[in-house]
């Protein structure tokens, strides 16, 4: 079967988009950033005859603070995002409304973990905002990608951005903050649910072009949020503190996913899905290669650091 065009998949894939919309719509709950912010905590700044802040005002550890920068910095790139899901879903019909609504859900997040972390004190504020604006400034750029690329690799990464935003609330140890990414958990796997029906939908229309597509989402993943910053240092200290690792990242992320599209079991495939379905299964047992291997390295340093406090 020929390679079909954007133009024809935006045509042919439209109803499941309007299905898989008003599903969304159904199980979306409305809920108001404000609420999981404790504004009774804050104060002014120094500009305003308040205190400058310093880093002993922060409840967060180190990591903590480091994990809740990249996921808000990441959240707060959202108009790049929005710029390559429209030029790649376009503004009509079912597609144009589910990017304004994703982009309207999307929007929040970055409200309240910034007014969280404000109101807090819980991170430097300059520094914040200083990385902000060199974040936003960089933006994020897809690269043209194809549209059954766009809806693979984003399967993959609001999946990714779920699991970070959990373990990372998991992680500050802290009832507010663990609360309100767990709120910002559950939009982005209602996200992910969408892509990922639209991912199935188009295995059965297109099933070799998908897999191609799929494959290369997998062997090429990047977070959206490489763009911050210090992200490949941030990213490791993360890794390190198991927040989001090599493992997690196989486990939770790309296994799950596989399993659902049902890409090993899938038939009808051409010469070139079926070389790609072969490089997919191959990325993946790399992938595990090295999340054991990462695993082992972590835990020989940890048992050397115990060893040495002893």
């Amino acid at each position: 079967m020929a390679a079909l065009e954007s133009t024809q998949l935006l045509t042919e894939l439209e109803p499941v988009v309007e299905d898989n919309l008003n599903r969304h719509m159904a199980m979306a709950d409305e809920w108001m950033p404000h609420e999981y912010v404790p504004w009774s905590l804050g104060r002014d700044f120094a500009d305003l005859g308040g205190d400058p802040w310093e880093v002993a005002q922060s409840q967060l550890s180190p990591i903590a603070r480091t994990a809740l920068e990249v996921n808000l910095l990441t959240e707060d790139n959202l108009p790049s995002y929005h710029r390559e899901i429209d030029r790649a879903f376009g503004r009509d019909s079912a597609w144009g409304t589910w990017v304004n609504r994703w982009t309207a859900e999307e929007g929040r997040h970055a409200f309240c973990i910034r007014d969280y972390l404000l109101v807090t004190r819980g991170v430097d504020p300059v520094e914040l905002e200083r990385a902000r604006m060199e974040t936003m400034e960089t933006g994020y750029e897809a690269m043209d990608k194809s549209l059954l690329n766009v809806c693979a690799y984003v399967s993959f990464q609001e999946l990714a951005t779920r699991v970070s935003h959990r373990n990372t609330g998991r992680y500050t140890e802290e009832p507010i903050a663990d609360k309100l990414l767990a709120r910002v958990a559950k939009d982005e796997n209602l996200h992910m649910i969408f892509y990922r029906n639209i991912v199935t939908a188009a295995l059965e229309l297109t099933p070799s072009q998908t897999m191609r597509a799929i494959t290369e989402e997998v062997v090429g993943f990047e977070m959206p949020g490489s763009v911050i910053p210090g992200f490949s240092r941030k990213a490791v200290q993360m890794a390190k503190a198991g927040i989001y690792d090599l493992r997690i990242h196989h486990d939770d992320i790309v296994a799950p996913l596989l399993r659902q599209w049902g890409v090993w079991e899938l038939e009808g495939l051409d010469a070139d899905g079926e070389a790609a379905r072969d490089e997919l299964a191959a990325a993946v047992a790399t992938l595990d290669g090295e999340a054991t291997r990462f695993v082992e390295r972590r835990d020989e340093a940890a048992a050397k650091k115990a060893a040495r406090q002893a």
